[in-house]
């Protein structure tokens, strides 16, 4: 614990994800183009991604630029123009290192640019475009319903449902050269002839004389006959009168400084072995996020689904709600009672492929036509192996038109206030990611790998819902790590706000399967927290729904594994399985909130500990719910150790609600001790303890700080309101002591002008905040004035790659080469 070494900066461009994939072909061939089509395409099954990788970074490869280029219409006249914005890459200026390939983003910029001109000359603008569903599907219009069907390989067409008793031969629709269906079904008595609630079909026939029925791809809701076994679902006419329809009452809650998210699975989120509605999650599950101070909720499984087993990640219906939990009035409900609690929604978005599904989903329109004619690439391109699903021509003109639409669909008529896009890595690749062991070498993110189509309709999704709603939060799930995702499209990046850190969970579940606690490395544990590109956001995470898919196990179930069935009783003392279990499941979150990112994610349950891990209904299971749900009366019951887990998970949030320490750019390890197992670090202007060492407990022990003065205790892990052991005194005064020349950090004390000393116990994590002089402590109520002054502190976000956490460690002679292989960083001074 020297002085004597210069800091080393984690400033490299590196990445913070990573998971290996088995290959699969992919054909690039594009077809041939159509006369109003722009002719784009690629993804995977949400709970494959079996191994983690490290990443080694390598920046100096040239790539080849030999891109499949897309037939597009171009409009000449503004060519000039559009090759003039796309020579102006602020991401080069962003990441000096990108530069070699300015090319291939001069190209991609190029044709966003191209694509969106187009849709503003043809369509007025991307807004309008986006309007879709008030063309499609079902409107009222002119004292009838107008039905609009895009399915140009049909050879004739019905509206056939309830309506009509399911004969379409009095109801026949009109065919455009463009090949949309339309057909108005004019009022009768001044009532709509199509009631609301009735069940609806497009029926067509297709080029081999055979009539299908299909649910129209616009629908926006759709159920199934419980009663029958494998019923095929049905759309329905969804168009409740004024006295029915949900009318929002409560607008939407700022955005954040730095978002804690909540991932929900709303079916899941009873205690009952069933499918829970979106009111009884409103009513009873809102309200512990709420208390637990998160600020936002991510909801999964929204789209329908006909299976549900998939997680929602399958979707039959994009523009329907899932109908095991309710209507579309319920959801709305769920939505602005968030908002009324102050929690802002992020919606769970899958525009990385389609069900396979052919009688329910969208890949019933697919009868064997040309690729411009579906939805979908033809052939191997538009398949995905290992998730059996159907993957978008993203350079199609409808296809930007449904999923733009879809967006802003959910957008406005639910008031969500962002979305988490899953599957970016399959949209982002040809290959999809399969077979990939992600490197951190440049070239693999940007070369004739790269699928270019997905990638401009990417930046055209950020750019409308960032047009349409300025305070969106939109999530990347990219286990890849490319640059420039989460940079604005303006600058030539793909326009997201926040990437997923999915490294972490990655590197815990392997430490807790694979490693005794001795065996735990400081360095490899701070590096997998802090190793990301520092001018693209990240949302940390400890563990996800990904890690208690069955087959796997959440982080209390592998610490404590069988012992919690019969040791969290308060009523008898704890075993050493079930302390150790519950001080490292504090320590393994706190260090992810307070390291990994700039903003934090936790799956529904996960906070208090949950046990097993979850299982949907299905064949193997015997049809059972008993692992698809969330057993809440395990942290309500008062003398179980569960609400200890609960309660320092709602502590944390509330120290980042107070201290604001996720958004600070102020991020310094000072110490790495792997002898001692202790990791000391500053974030805003909290210091953090962590004492890793399963036996030893330091009393004394010296830590640097930035600023002198008096600290206390803003947060103990050991604390027995957390199930602790209340070593830590919360009303101790720690003075600093100023160490060396100011100003001079190589005469300091790891490299920190101040220190201060702590009784720091074995297994435990502790937050020391400065004490103000006019402060009466943490514990006071800051004022919504003085947490603004507090935020007003913060140094500006540096945009240049090279802004990092910076970890001010003496180095031994070889500790060099231990963290360049670790992943190549530099050693900056």
């Amino acid at each position: 614990m020297s002085s004597s070494s210069p800091p080393l900066s984690l400033a490299r461009a590196s990445l913070n994800s990573g998971r290996s994939f088995r290959k699969a072909s992919s054909n690039q061939d594009l077809g041939q183009p159509h006369s109003f089509f722009l002719a784009i395409g690629s993804k995977r099954s949400h709970w494959q991604y079996p191994f983690s990788c490290p990443h080694r970074l390598s920046i100096n490869q040239k790539p080849e630029h030999d891109f499949a280029l897309s037939t597009i219409l171009k409009d000449n006249s503004a060519m000039t123009a559009i090759e003039e914005d796309a020579a102006h890459l602020g991401i080069i200026n962003v990441d000096p290192s990108l530069e070699q390939f300015k090319d291939h983003f001069t190209y991609r910029s190029k044709r966003y640019i191209e694509q969106k001109s187009l849709i503003e000359k043809y369509e007025g603008s991307l807004e309008e475009f986006a309007q879709g569903y008030l063309k499609f599907g079902f409107n009222r219009e002119q004292d009838g319903i107008v039905y609009r069907e895009w399915a140009p390989a049909a050879q004739e067409a019905q509206l056939i449902g309830d309506f009509n008793g399911w004969d379409g031969s009095n109801h026949k629709m009109e065919r455009n050269e463009f090949g949309v269906w339309t057909i108005k079904i004019s009022d009768t008595d001044g009532k709509p002839s199509i009631p609301h609630n009735s069940r609806v079909k497009f029926r067509f026939k297709h080029g081999n004389g055979i009539w299908v029925d299909r649910i129209p791809a616009w629908i926006r809701y759709a159920t199934v006959d419980s009663n029958g076994f494998a019923a095929p679902y049905d759309g329905v006419h969804w168009d409740p009168p004024p006295s029915e329809r949900h009318v929002f009452k409560y607008p939407r809650p700022p955005k954040p400084a730095s978002p804690r998210i909540y991932e929900a699975h709303v079916g899941m989120s009873g205690s009952e072995p069933r499918v829970s509605t979106y009111r009884e999650f409103a009513d009873n599950v809102l309200p512990r996020i709420q208390a637990n101070n998160y600020n936002t909720v991510q909801l999964m499984a929204i789209m329908e689904h006909s299976y549900y087993a998939s997680f929602g990640y399958h979707v039959t219906n994009f523009f329907a709600v899932s109908n095991r939990s309710g209507t579309p009035e319920d959801l709305k409900y769920l939505i602005d009672k968030a908002h009324s609690l102050g929690l802002r929604v992020l919606m769970d978005v899958v525009h990385s492929h389609a069900s396979n599904n052919v009688t329910d989903g969208l890949n019933g329109f697919d009868v064997g036509q040309r690729t411009q004619e579906s939805y979908f690439h033809t052939g191997e391109r538009g398949y995905h192996k290992l998730w059996d699903s159907r993957l978008f021509n993203y350079a199609n003109w409808e296809v930007l038109r449904f999923l733009l639409s879809n967006l802003r669909w959910w957008l406005e008529e639910f008031q969500f206030d962002g979305f988490r896009f899953d599957g970016v890595t399959s949209m982002l690749y040809h290959h999809h990611g399969i077979n990939m062991v992600f490197t951190g070498n440049y070239s693999e993110y940007f070369s004739e790998a790269t699928d270019v189509d997905a990638v401009v309709y990417m930046m055209l999704a950020n750019h409308l819902v960032h047009k349409l709603l300025p305070d969106a939060t939109v999530v990347a799930e990219d286990v890849s790590g490319t640059p420039a995702l989460c940079r604005p499209v303006y600058e030539g990046g793909v326009g997201f706000d926040y990437r997923l850190a999915m490294a972490i969970p990655d590197k815990w579940i392997d430490y807790l399967k694979n490693k005794k606690d001795t065996e735990w490395s400081m360095q490899e544990i701070l590096w997998n927290l802090t190793n990301r590109r520092y001018s693209e956001k990240c949302i940390a995470y400890a563990e996800s729904h990904d890690q208690a898919i069955v087959g796997d196990k959440t982080i209390a179930f592998l610490l404590m594994d069988k012992e919690m069935y019969s040791g969290m009783s308060d009523l008898q003392p704890s075993s050493p399985v079930v302390e150790r279990g519950i001080a490292l499941h504090k320590m393994i979150h706190f260090i992810t909130i307070t390291l990994g990112g700039e903003g934090y994610l936790n799956f529904m349950g996960n906070e208090f500990g949950h046990p097993e891990w979850i299982d949907f209904p299905r064949e193997g299971n015997g049809w059972s719910y008993d692992k698809c749900r969330r057993q809440w009366n395990l942290v309500d019951t008062d003398h179980l150790r569960y609400k200890h887990l609960n309660a320092f998970d709602r502590g944390m949030n509330l120290l980042d609600d107070r201290f604001s320490f996720l958004a600070s750019t102020k991020q310094i390890v000072s110490s790495i001790n792997e002898e001692d197992k202790v990791i000391v670090f500053e974030r805003g202007d909290l210091v953090f303890v962590f004492n890793f060492h399963p036996e030893n407990t330091y009393d004394g022990y010296k830590v640097g700080c930035d600023l002198p003065g008096k600290y206390r205790v803003a947060l103990d892990s050991d604390a027995s309101e957390f199930g602790g052991r209340g070593r830590v005194g919360h009303d101790v005064d720690h003075f600093t002591t100023p160490e060396g020349i100011p100003g001079v950090p190589e005469t300091n004390f790891n490299n920190r002008p101040n220190s201060f000393k702590v009784l720091s116990p074995a297994h435990t994590c502790v937050a020391y905040y400065k004490v103000e002089e006019n402060s009466e402590g943490f514990d006071e109520e800051m004022t919504d004035t003085e947490e603004a002054v507090a935020r007003d502190k913060e140094p500006e976000r540096e945009t240049s790659y090279q802004t990092a956490a910076k970890v001010l460690v003496p180095m031994r002679v070889g500790d060099e080469d231990e963290i360049e292989d670790m992943g190549d960083a530099e050693a900056d001074g």
